[in-house]
């Protein structure tokens, strides 16, 4: 049976399998009690990985996870994503890697979250408009940040082998996250870099779309092992590949325990053959 944890860096312990937020509702009043209600039974079910960003809300959904969980259990990561900002002149979102706007960024979830220290950070997205080498520097930066105690280890999100090879010979890469599930594939490559580094692999979309019970095979395998397709998919990643993290996102207590359930689902080498051979975009 895969491992339950992992370590993030190499020294912070997380479980395998996470919570991504960004589906909390945080738009209306009325919706905050739900989205708190949510992330609070998240850590009841023992998840200790929970991943936000500046992007999901302009902030709100960081605001919204220290409203329900701080202060935070010692064994909870929160990690938050930079590099996405809002023009207040338009309300359209881009991609900013300029190192003042990162600072800011940081700032601005050291408060929210209610927080000295961001023990993990991740790059949104590398920013086209910025040249890489630039970009990279920016890296640099946050490293510094670090030395000053704001940061503790740094992520990439929806990066190529070649960028995240480079980005490596600027700082410590300590996670990825890129688009993967079941079926859609395509940054197989960028995750084998990640086990060869031992690099945790959070992936984003993990049942793309929800769409998994349209497969006759993912159903099939659902019914022999009495769980539902969601679930899965869910341990086929965990199976997968040691430092597969999934942070499965819902603004549903019932899916987030369905979610849960999936941490308990053995797969024999036979199913997981059968699932293996599940292939192109749901």
């Amino acid at each position: 049976m895969p491992s339950t944890t992992f370590r993030i860096g190499g020294d912070l312990p997380v479980g395998r399998l996470g919570f991504g937020a960004m589906h909390l509702p945080t738009e209306k009043p009325e919706d905050r009690p739900s989205a708190v209600a949510v992330a609070r039974r998240a850590v009841d079910l023992g998840i200790t990985l929970i991943d936000t960003a500046h992007m999901y809300g302009n902030g709100a959904n960081e605001e919204v996870l220290a409203e329900a969980l701080h202060p935070y259990p010692k064994d909870l990561l929160i990690t938050t994503k930079v590099g996405v900002v809002r023009s207040d002149e338009t309300g359209e979102w881009a991609l900013n890697g300029r190192p003042d706007s990162l600072r800011a960024e940081v700032d601005q979830a050291l408060r929210r979250l209610r927080v000295d220290r961001l023990e993990l950070l991740q790059l949104h997205r590398i920013d086209p408009e910025t040249p890489l080498a630039d970009q990279l520097g920016t890296l640099r930066e946050l490293r510094e940040l670090r030395d000053a105690g704001k940061v503790g280890r740094i992520g990439l999100s929806e990066v190529t082998t070649a960028e995240l090879a480079e980005a490596r010979e600027v700082v410590d890469i300590a996670s990825v996250q890129n688009r993967y599930n079941l079926t859609d594939r395509e940054h197989e490559p960028v995750l084998a870099a990640c086990e060869a580094a031992e690099i945790a692999f959070l992936p984003w979309r993990t049942v793309a779309w929800g769409k998994a019970g349209d497969r006759a095979e993912v159903a099939a395998v659902a019914a022999e092992l009495d769980a539902t397709p969601t679930q899965v998919c869910l341990a086929w990643l965990l199976d997968h590949s040691p430092v597969m993290l999934p942070i499965p996102g819902t603004s549903s207590i019932a899916h987030l325990e369905e979610n849960v359930g999936a941490a308990d689902l053995v797969l024999t080498p036979e199913l997981r053959g059968r699932l293996d051979g599940v292939a192109g975009a749901a």
